[in-house]
């Protein structure tokens, strides 16, 4: 949840961010013609709804936060097919262009890319992502995204 100022609280990550890039962004990042502006909100979205969704509950708790005893390598090599091939998109993506949504670093990035992260960091395998382990690098050099992004989370590891 986030309150700005005397306003109303806002909840919804992709609500929130959307909130402080119109209040507090501009072009490139969030751009003001709606025309301009969709492809950065249509892969912002694209992130929010396939990646997050395939990776926080279906990998990422089932390989941290569930203790490595119970854990169900079955399951979890499931949802990293899916995963994967939500991934490919992103890749393909990624080939064409420096940032998700073209040449710039947009909103969609942060959508996106805070959730490679962890993806990178959790003992899982990968194939090989030329472009998005690029994009990956190139968001780590970012000193937003080390401090904000790249944090701890043993607090959610479950162990035996």
């Amino acid at each position: 949840m986030l309150q700005d100022g005397l306003n109303q609280p806002i909840w919804e990550t992709g609500a929130i961010l959307r909130y402080l890039a119109g209040r507090y962004g501009d072009a490139p990042f969030w751009p003001s013609d709606p025309a301009v502006r969709a492809p950065v909100d249509q892969w912002a979205e694209w992130a929010k709804i396939n990646v997050t969704l395939a990776f926080t509950a279906p990998v990422f708790w089932r390989v941290v936060r569930t203790a490595p005893s119970r854990r169900d390598p079955v399951a979890i090599a499931a949802a990293l097919e899916k995963l994967h091939a939500i991934l490919a998109i992103a890749e393909a993506q990624l080939a064409r262009h420096t940032f998700m949504a073209g040449g710039d670093f947009t909103l969609a990035d942060i959508q996106f890319g805070h959730v490679l992260y962890r993806y990178f960091d959790i003992d899982i395998p990968r194939p090989s992502w030329p472009n998005i382990e690029r994009y990956y690098h190139q968001l780590t050099q970012r000193q937003a995204f080390r401090e904000h992004v790249m944090v701890s989370y043993d607090e959610l590891r479950a162990y035996d």
